[in-house]
């Protein structure tokens, strides 16, 4: 005999940390004003647990394991991302902020499965209403046959939709907008989003229908509401870039069938997410070669190597203490590189506004770029230029030291394909590189050694005297 009693308990919506009273902070992620009174249900059993006979352990020498068919979209770097295409009776989180991209990258999703393999897609829309879809499928070019709208917020009957459709896909945009009848709590609240996913992801793996799920971003850049989300589906899918900058780049953080080493980069377009083939090219468009302040690093955005453009500006402090900027760049990274190059290459900064930017909206996280970020700021602050054609790769350590990164063949070989000529890497890297032929090899054991090697004074020439009256 079941028994069934109400509790109230107190939960973080940023966590999913259970309290048995209010807290103005949070004890396990302490975040402040975060927990919301909730009613849950507590069954007991009073004969004891049942046992579940349909269900039994398996020995995993016995278990078959079945082959993951793939669905490949049109949309290659797409492909990339989740390791190859969309696996079946997979669950999908796309996250990011608002307004990135991530209805539009998810309507064009949709259109690709109806065009290749004519099935039905189901698009549950808990924030647009259908007619607001038709305008922007028109705007993309979505004809829309076999895309089916289904604006709906409540899960009991986007589930029963399901059940008596089966369509090939399904989309949930978004998973904060939709809630169950059953359970306490506004929609978007954690209770309401973990139990939501878990009924998608349960019916998604007995259908054998991949369901794709899109998520906000808090201003931490945290899916909004429950990082529990993260452990519940098979795929993360971050969509990540600048409002004012036409450049998107797709990431993997969580990919149960392939490798989270991969990005995707697009362009927003009016017609939609467009794929850039060649995103090296892209960013460096606007450069300069010989330009004062700036610098080319070839970096890696997954597997594959970028080459961006990093510029900088230093000026004196003239009001209060030297300020540091960086947009691009870890603001710490560049407090590090700063602090470096005044104690050990005699490049002055104590008295110096420092800014560095990278160009095209892009974030380098990757310590192989501090030798790119130290060249351009030092050109910047003894006003000479780097050397046409050079690029910089290496660690800078806190002795002044070029230390070595990994995969430098790769890298020098994405330089020599643009152009790039010369190449500054740390001493300790390896002797020799296969694919670096047209590129000049110059090795630096320190920062000094790496300035003297890739910047020139640039010849000024002198402005005529101006006549004087007699």
């Amino acid at each position: 005999m079941e028994k069934s009693k109400l509790k109230t308990v107190f939960v973080c919506q940023n966590c999913g940390k259970e309290s048995p009273k209010w807290q103005g902070r949070c004890p396990a992620c302490e975040e402040w004003n975060c927990l919301v009174e909730t009613t849950v249900t507590v069954t007991k059993n009073a004969s004891g647990p049942r046992l579940d006979t349909s269900n039994v352990p398996q020995e995993l020498l016995k278990i078959q394991k079945d082959s993951y068919t793939r669905t490949a979209f049109p949309i290659e770097e797409l492909n990339r991302v989740l390791g190859g295409g969309l696996v079946a009776g997979s669950v999908v989180l796309i996250s990011g902020d608002p307004g990135i991209g991530k209805s539009t990258l998810l309507l064009q999703i949709s259109d690709a499965i109806t065009r290749n393999k004519n099935g039905q897609v189901v698009y549950v829309s808990g924030e647009e209403s259908s007619q607001q879809l038709k305008m922007r499928a028109e705007r993309l070019g979505v004809s829309g046959g076999g895309l089916y709208i289904y604006a709906e917020t409540n899960m009991e009957n986007v589930m029963a939709r399901l059940e008596s459709m089966e369509p090939n896909l399904v989309v949930v945009d978004s998973v904060q907008t939709v809630y169950l009848e059953d359970m306490t709590g506004a929609p978007g609240s954690i209770g309401q989003i973990r139990e939501c996913t878990l009924r998608l992801l349960r019916w998604a793996k007995k259908s054998g229908v991949p369901v794709f799920i899109s998520g906000h971003v808090t201003k931490d850049g945290a899916i909004a509401g429950p990082k529990a989300l993260e452990h519940i589906v098979d795929v993360v899918l971050y969509l990540e870039g600048e409002s004012f900058n036409s450049y998107r780049i797709l990431r993997s953080a969580k990919n149960r069938f392939g490798s989270t080493n991969e990005v995707g980069v697009f362009e927003m377009c009016g017609s939609g997410l467009v794929e850039v083939a060649n995103p090296s090219q892209f960013f460096l468009e606007s450069f300069v070669n010989g330009a004062i302040g700036a610098a080319v690093v070839p970096t890696l955005e997954g597997s594959r190597p970028l080459l961006v453009e990093i510029q900088a500006l230093t000026s004196l402090a003239a009001y209060g203490p030297p300020r540091r900027i960086s947009n691009g760049v870890d603001f710490n990274r560049l407090l590090l590189i700063s602090a470096v190059l005044t104690r050990r290459a005699g490049v002055g900064l104590y008295n110096q506004d420092v800014i560095v930017n990278v160009t095209g909206g892009i974030k380098i996280s990757e310590p192989a770029a501090d030798l790119g970020i130290a060249m351009a700021i030092a050109s910047s602050f003894r006003d000479a230029r780097a050397i046409s054609g050079t690029v910089s790769i290496g660690e800078i350590g806190l002795s002044g030291e070029l230390r070595s990164v990994p995969q430098i063949e790769r890298r020098i070989s994405e330089a020599a394909r643009l152009g790039f000529t010369r190449c500054i890497i740390p001493a300790s890297s390896k002797k020799s590189f296969p694919g670096s032929s047209g590129v000049e090899i110059i090795r630096a054991g320190s920062i000094a050694d790496a300035l003297r090697s890739g910047l020139e004074k640039v010849s000024r020439k002198k402005e005529p005297e101006a006549e004087q009256d007699v």
